[in-house]
């Protein structure tokens, strides 16, 4: 829900009863803001849970059974509202990230069953914290491979306000806890890399200082299983010259089933005249042969210097074709003068 620009005395007097959701999906918390926490459920008797994350496998047809704590590290009391959904990595980046409450989910989300006393909101005492029981009942059509999403917690207070043109909008902040599900069957681990592209920035004054480039791709998880990339970038130049070499690294990004994502390699100091070949790698350490390249041409010329030297060019020619015109040009005849005749 949006508030249009009102007085801070009534907007703020609105703010304190109006539930404001997100307004799309926004990079999950790993587990905590520092304010409050989701994680899973420390064992009987233990402070700390040695989970980072739910990770659980069941086939078609079976229920499993857990517990999220909301742990309360303020000196007041928090009220949340306690929902589950569906993981996704945002379209630029590639950041994990859990749907807003706004947002039905349609995969893992919809498996999930929270225990009564989350049905509508959770209230957790200063310092305090609360268990929250879950169940997972697997739909007997569930597909073979990874289903990702989350337990999440949105304080229903809203922290403060953004403008969005003439729309005020107020904040709420959210903390989900990652849950992982494997459905046994078939595994198609499946990374494709695709549209290359290059976008380049030269300098005014070419080889006095440096050209800007940047190598943008697509990351395509095409398979029914997470995948950690390893990304490596090389271009060649013209007969067959090594203009840039980066070797495999991981980009930090856990690419999810069915998902693609945009990323961006800066090339600080790429080419400034040269006929350039750029190809990105892709792979995965735990999918040994798991492998897929893409690749794209460019023409590095800097133009400005270019267009400089083509307007001197035609300058030049302009006077050249002028002075040829004058010497080519036959003389003039004198006009004739009328002679006076003496009487």
């Amino acid at each position: 829900m949006r508030l249009r620009t009102l007085p801070h005395v009534l907007l703020a007097g609105l703010c304190g009863l109006l539930l404001l959701p997100a307004l799309s999906a926004a990079p999950a918390t790993a587990a905590d803001n520092g304010t409050w926490g989701v994680f899973p459920t420390p064992a009987a008797g233990a402070a700390m849970t040695d989970r980072a994350y739910f990770f659980h496998q069941g086939a078609a047809g079976a229920t499993v059974s857990d517990s999220a704590t909301i742990l309360n590290s303020s000196d007041k009391e928090l009220t949340f509202q306690v929902f589950a959904t569906d993981a996704v990595n945002t379209p630029s980046g590639g950041a994990f990230a859990l749907l807003p409450a706004e947002t039905k989910p349609k995969d893992v989300g919809t498996w999930i069953a929270l225990a009564p006393q989350a049905a509508a909101t959770v209230t957790v005492p200063p310092k305090g914290r609360v268990d929250i029981p879950f169940t997972v009942k697997v739909p007997g059509d569930a597909t073979p491979g990874d289903h990702v999403g989350g337990i999440v917690a949105l304080n229903t207070a809203v922290e403060g306000v953004q403008k969005d043109g003439k729309v005020q909008v107020g904040v709420k902040r959210s903390v989900g806890a990652r849950l992982y599900f494997r459905v046994p069957g078939p595994l198609t681990p499946g990374l494709s890399v695709e549209d290359v592209r290059v976008t380049r920035g030269a300098p005014l004054l070419p080889w006095v200082k440096d050209a800007r480039a940047t190598v943008s791709y697509a990351l395509v998880n095409r398979g029914n299983v997470v995948v950690e990339p390893k990304v490596a970038v090389s271009a060649r130049g013209l007969f067959g010259r090594r203009v840039l070499d980066r070797p495999a690294r991981q980009p930090k990004l856990v690419l999810l089933p069915g998902q693609r994502v945009e990323l961006t390699e800066p090339w600080p100091d790429s080419p400034q005249l040269d006929w350039v070949s750029v190809k990105v790698s892709a792979g995965a350490a735990a999918y040994p042969d798991l492998s897929s390249e893409s690749a794209a041409d460019f023409l590095a010329v800097p133009w400005t210097a270019a267009g400089a030297v083509l307007v001197l060019a035609g300058a030049g020619t302009a006077v050249l074709v002028l002075r040829r015109r004058r010497r080519s040009d036959p003389p003039r005849p004198e006009p004739a003068r009328d002679l006076a005749r003496a009487h």
